[in-house]
């Protein structure tokens, strides 16, 4: 099941658009599965080897990097969401809320 959950997860994440972010818990949210954002996190750390998964799309409700060390570098997640014009600030994104994607699910 495990598998088949983090695909589904993987699903979601590649819909997120260009220059915006989604919550692990907006993800478990879709999926039907609303207390499993904790699973969410732990399928973005498993896809630290697939370039198809834009884990760094993805924070927690707060608009926090807190998956920033699964990242190669220091930096790296912040880079990446700097470079898709994401202002980031002390580990905390800014204006969390206007760069927000709340995913639907179409699975």
């Amino acid at each position: 099941m495990e598998d088949n959950f983090f695909e589904k997860v993987y699903a979601i994440a590649r819909q997120i658009p260009y220059g915006k972010v989604t919550s692990y818990g907006a993800i478990a949210k879709a999926l039907g599965t609303a207390r499993s954002a904790r699973m969410v996190g732990w399928a973005m750390n498993a896809s630290h080897n697939r370039d198809d998964v834009p884990a760094h799309r993805v924070v927690n409700r707060k608009g926090i990097l807190s998956g920033k060390h699964h990242f190669q570098g220091t930096n790296l997640m912040q880079q990446l969401l700097e470079s898709e014009g994401i202002e980031v600030v002390d580990n905390q994104i800014v204006d969390f809320e206007k760069v927000f994607w709340e995913p639907k699910v179409n699975l």
